[in-house]
């Protein structure tokens, strides 16, 4: 089963529950996977693959984490908390998160590989990195783990 249609039961069982919060996430997932469809050239019909699916609960992810950080910012933290709550029901989908340990040695075994030395190469070496870990590890743990090794 892809994950879109993992998506679809759930929503599916989440309507039947009746839990609003969790209807309106995956509602929105399933409009969000319809939409790169769309963008891709496809009907609505068709089905993603999983490494696009991937990209678009990613996408929604970071949208709830800013939303978090400026409710947060703003003193709102009502909002904040549906953010949150809406946060973890996009993470059970996504898959783990690589530590901060295992980017650090990605990143300096990548940093030997190629050779670089000084700063000036550090787009070159994230971009190398961010397309061996797609998916794998959150571009802003990677990003802090390169500007420490230099």
């Amino acid at each position: 089963m892809t994950i879109q249609e993992t998506v679809k039961e759930k929503m599916k069982d989440a309507m039947r529950a009746k839990d609003s919060v969790r209807v309106t996430v995956l509602r929105g997932l399933m409009a969000a996977f319809i939409n790169e469809l769309v963008t891709l050239g496809k009907t609505p019909q068709d089905a993603l693959e999983d490494e696009q699916t991937l990209v678009v609960i990613t996408r929604a992810s970071k949208q709830r984490k800013d939303a978090i950080d400026q409710f947060t910012k703003g003193g709102r933290e009502d909002l904040a908390e549906d953010e949150k709550a809406e946060l973890v029901i996009l993470e059970e989908f996504l898959p783990e998160l690589m530590s901060d340990e295992e980017i650090e040695k990605i990143v300096l075994a990548k940093k030997a590989e190629l050779g670089v030395t000084d700063k000036s190469q550090m787009g070159q070496l994230m971009g190398q990195i961010m397309a061996e870990l797609k998916g794998k590890a959150d571009g802003q743990k990677v990003k802090e783990a390169v500007e420490k090794s230099f």
